[in-house]
């Protein structure tokens, strides 16, 4: 059956948990049980039953009366399976709500109809933006607490959908809904004769089912190589998880940013049959016809494909979470796929601090805050735009030992370089420099093969 990652997010009280749980319960996806037993702990704890209990796993949850996991749970339509991630509202929580809503495919933004727009309903609108969400429904719950009324309704979906576009971001749907009571979830209820929209579930079962990557070319980046030295085995491992693509014995692949290239001798995994291909997810290993030097890091492509972009520049949507502030020209830490080099901040487009959207010329991002920024690496990398491979094109910042943010590649810009060359294009760089670190490269073997002979059988 389909299955379809889901986050569900908002403000905190907005009603998340409860929607998610009285989904499970008037679908009969819960276990047999669950409900009964909830509503007996309530009973007696001397607590009133809400279906926001269902999902409390976490005892701090219970206590405080917050989500702090981004907690998941699976829930079955008629038509296919969900994931549906219940991600914190709290802003101190910020930083998991993004790690659950960045293995979605999908959202639900809540907004409580009584207290309205909220500063976190704005951000986490910012934040669905960023991660590259692009199918987002907006659920107006708590309709019952201003008596359905089509007006309070209205208001509030011209006033987020105006926001919403200062944002880039275009929504149509917004639904009407009382989770607490069922309204508008599992069928059209008669409170809201005037909405003639989708209910909640159909709106989730309209969702198309999106694959990670909008891009089939074989992509892998470089974990590791093995060379194996016991019983004359002399096999040279290039190792790695296929984000994309497929690879076949035969197929010549290049290694990126080194431009290195050979072709596939055979496919290695560990206790499997022998393969002759690989797909997307799979974690394997492949030897090459020539023996050649490449980094942890690379990224490896099929030489009849695209290639991925190199540059050591690119333009990005970042959010912020670190301790201290985001600055200009501090050496950072950058992670992409398997590679890790320096960073720089070179330049901050705007900031967008949650009610106010544009700030140019900031010195700085501070913690909870998002960016346009732009990004100078030490190395040359290979990366993608997050549009045509997700997994490609997302990164996270370490400062100090600490993840201190993320954010999605939106441009990959030309490398730079200290020194102003006319006419010389991108390319022309990458291929010089590729090439002449592939000709000292090749004299380092030479050497090595002449006085360790018994590594290179």
């Amino acid at each position: 059956m389909q299955r379809l990652n889901i986050v569900i997010t908002g403000h905190v009280d907005h009603g998340k948990s409860t929607l998610i749980g009285r989904l499970l319960a008037d679908t009969d996806s819960l276990p047999q049980g669950k409900l009964e037993s909830v509503k007996k702990m309530c009973e007696n704890n001397a607590r009133p039953f809400e279906y926001a209990f269902l999902l409390d796993a976490l005892a701090d949850e219970q206590k405080q009366g917050i989500t702090i996991d981004s907690a998941r749970v699976f829930f079955q339509s008629k038509k296919r399976e969900y994931i549906i991630i219940d991600a914190p509202g709290h802003i101190e929580f910020l930083k998991n709500m993004i790690s659950g809503a960045s293995r979605a495919e999908a959202a639900l933004l809540l907004i409580d109809a009584k207290e309205g727009v909220a500063e976190n309903s704005k951000r986490h609108g910012m934040l669905l933006s960023l991660l590259g969400i692009k199918q987002v429904a907006i659920v107006v719950n708590k309709m019952d607490l201003v008596n359905f009324s089509e007006i309070a309704f209205t208001k509030l979906k011209v006033e987020y959908s105006e926001y919403l576009a200062t944002l880039g971001i275009k929504s149509d749907i917004f639904i009407p809904i009382s989770a607490r009571e069922g309204v508008n979830l599992i069928e059209h209820a008669k409170e809201t004769p005037w909405y003639k929209g989708p209910t909640v579930l159909e709106i989730l079962d309209s969702f198309k089912s999106v694959e990670e990557k909008e891009n089939d070319d074989f992509r892998m980046p470089l974990q590791d190589v093995y060379k194996f030295t016991r019983d004359n085995d002399d096999r040279r491992i290039y190792a790695g998880t296929v984000t994309s693509g497929e690879l076949n014995v035969g197929d010549e692949v290049v290694f990126y940013p080194s431009l290195k290239r050979s072709k596939v001798a055979s496919i290695e995994s560990f206790n499997t049959e022998v393969k002759t291909s690989v797909k997307e997810s799979e974690a394997i290993g492949f030897t090459l016809e020539t023996q050649i030097y490449v980094r942890n890091g690379d990224v490896v492509a099929r030489a009849d494909q695209s290639a991925p972009k190199v540059s050591n520049r690119f333009e990005a949507n970042l959010f912020w979470l670190g301790a201290k502030p985001l600055e200009l020209d501090k050496p950072y830490k950058i992670k992409i796929g398997s590679a890790q080099s320096t960073i720089y901040l070179e330049e901050i487009k705007r900031v967008i601090d949650g009610d106010t959207l544009d700030h140019a010329d900031e010195p700085s991002v501070g913690r909870h805050e998002a960016a346009c920024v732009i990004f100078r690496v030490h190395d040359l990398l290979a990366m993608e735009l997050f549009s045509e491979n997700q997994k490609l094109g997302r990164f996270v910042i370490v400062d100090e030992f600490d993840i201190a943010g993320g954010g999605i590649i939106t441009e990959v810009l030309e490398q730079y370089t200290t020194r102003r060359t006319k006419s010389l294009h991108v390319s022309d760089v990458l291929v010089d420099k590729a090439s002449t670190s592939a000709e000292f490269e090749e004299e380092l073997f030479a050497l090595l093969r002449k006085h360790f002979p018994h590594q290179f059988h």
